[in-house]
């Protein structure tokens, strides 16, 4: 059983949490990631900033713009992981965009990952088809790879990444890119299901969740939820962190009814 799926068990559903390295300043993310611990956040993923972040909503572009004028590269984002494995034991995730991996070199980024305390990866724009390298690597280096799965997956691609994602899969709530929403999709229910029938891994369930009421109803159809343009956005309102603390606890609440 790795790290990240430890967090994992029938009684209790996760709550992964976004932060962007960087964002607004790296002791801001120290000081996020700590509250973010204590608050009962399971995992945190932990964003190594990109140019051209094809995921991502424009909240965490702007979070990622920012980081990068302030320096934020991939080496910076593996000694902050570092410095936070030694302060807290959540189970931490890095996520990025393929081009800083590759350009850093899988084996190195792979070694270099574990060696700073990261227990796994996603990688939005990596599809399973050209996956297989970076698994093998993964797999080497005992970190979990982690697939996305969209509501317009085909029944072929559920099956494929249902036999090779590790640690959990994470559910993309819609077609497009991350940002807080008001309303969930009608159909999450029915595409949770479609996905539990084939896999056997935890189901988490991302992009767009951002109310404890909406925490809640995935709940009942997954393992966890993963929130991520919400907590930017409280980081950016409210630098004490307050905020940041009082929505996660309401959240882990909702998760716990």
């Amino acid at each position: 059983m790795s790290r990240i799926t430890s967090v994992f068990w029938p009684t209790h559903k996760a709550l992964i949490a976004y932060l962007t390295v960087g964002y607004p300043d790296i002791e801001t993310t120290r000081r996020a990631s700590t509250v973010l611990s204590d608050s009962g956040v399971d995992i945190i993923e932990l964003g190594i900033p990109f140019s051209d972040p094809l995921a991502d909503g424009a909240t965490i572009q702007q979070a990622s713009h920012r980081a990068l004028q302030h320096g934020v590269t991939p080496q910076v984002c593996l000694e902050v992981a570092s410095r936070l494995r030694r302060e807290i034991a959540t189970p931490l995730v890095f996520m990025t965009y393929y081009n800083p991996v590759f350009h850093y070199g899988l084996e190195a980024f792979c070694r270099d990952s574990t060696g700073a305390g990261i227990n796994g990866l996603i990688i939005p724009d990596l599809p399973p088809e050209e996956g297989v390298e970076l698994e093998v690597t993964t797999q080497q280096h005992n970190l979990d790879l982690i697939y996305l799965l969209a509501p317009t997956s085909p029944a072929e691609r559920i099956a494929t990444v249902a036999e090779r994602s590790r640690g959990f899969i994470y559910l993309v709530s819609l077609a497009g890119v991350t940002g807080a929403r008001q309303t969930l999709p009608r159909e999450l229910e029915s595409f949770a299901r479609r996905v539990r029938q084939k896999a056997e891994q935890p189901l988490c369930v991302g992009f767009g969740i951002s109310r404890p009421e909406q925490a809640s109803r995935v709940a009942k159809v997954a393992d966890g939820i993963i929130v991520g343009s919400r907590l930017i956005q409280l980081i950016e309102e409210d630098h004490s962190l307050t905020s940041l603390k009082t929505f996660t606890l309401d959240m882990r609440e909702a998760l716990e009814k």
